[in-house]
């Protein structure tokens, strides 16, 4: 199985997901012509997509879903409450394109098992997604304020995963949002912070783990470089029995596709 980020950032989100015989993205929150772009980076194009795997409604993470899935009829994959609010929108896919999905109930595309899981953010019904195949499981987990043991026990025993780690509290709060946005973002219904996201994944990293990919870093509120070094400060002064240097640590690229995670 295969996870690469084609985007992850606050600009735009679009994941890989796949097997040999299967192919997933979750989110579509770039252009359709830079998920293409990214689908020809893995040497594959629009027509092999079996599925678009939805977190949720926010521009972000859906810009570009209208374009591609009528182009190519991909099936769309999300909760009824995700669903009715992209359906609210005048450039909206097809409703026959839909799929309703429920967190905690997998579902099954071909040779990969999709395991929706219920995340806390100001969205209509979000969720992240677990896929495995095989014995392999990664997970794609983004925009969650806050998590608590249900998320850690969604997480545990993945081979890879590609985590939040939206802000630095510090550039957050001396940046120039307005306050109540720092609040919402701060809330428990907005983004992981780099020390958070180092401490759930102290709380999730096993010995099946070999790779860990930061994603949706805030433009304005983080870098690559402090994300990378907070979340590993975090691993390794924690209570976890693993260092830093245990696994793989990247960061997902913003704008271009980061290097492809084999499990």
């Amino acid at each position: 199985m295969r996870l690469c980020s084609i985007a992850s950032g606050s600009s735009g989100n679009c994941i890989y997901v796949g097997s040999d015989a299967t192919h997933l993205l979750v989110d579509a929150g770039i252009s359709g012509k830079r998920v293409e772009e990214g689908l020809n980076f893995l040497e594959l194009n629009g027509r092999d997509v079996d599925g678009i795997l939805i977190t949720h409604e926010h521009s972000d993470h859906i810009a570009g879903l209208g374009v591609l899935s009528r182009k190519y009829e991909i099936p769309i994959y999300a909760t009824k409450g995700t669903i009715e609010a992209i359906l609210n929108n005048k450039n909206a896919p097809s409703e026959e394109l839909f799929h309703e999905i429920q967190a905690d109930t997998k579902i099954t595309i071909k040779d990969l098992t999709v395991s929706p899981m219920k995340i806390s953010h100001d969205a209509a019904q979000p969720v992240a997604y677990r896929i495995g195949y095989g014995n392999s499981r990664v997970a794609v987990c983004t925009d969650l304020g806050v998590f608590n043991d249900y998320t850690v026990e969604c997480l545990k025993g993945m081979d890879a995963i590609l985590l939040e780690a939206n802000h630095d509290i510090n550039m957050l709060q001396v940046g120039p949002y307005p306050y109540y946005l720092k609040q919402r973002i701060l809330g428990d219904r907005g983004h992981l912070s780099n020390e958070n996201s180092g401490r759930l994944l102290n709380r999730i990293l096993c010995d099946k783990t070999k790779a860990v990919v930061l994603g949706h870093l805030s433009k304005e509120n983080n870098m690559p470089e402090l994300a990378y070094e907070a979340v590993r400060m975090e691993i390794t002064m924690g209570d976890c029995p693993y260092r830093a240097e245990d696994f793989q640590i990247m960061v997902a690229n913003r704008s271009e596709p980061s290097p492809i995670i084999t499990v």
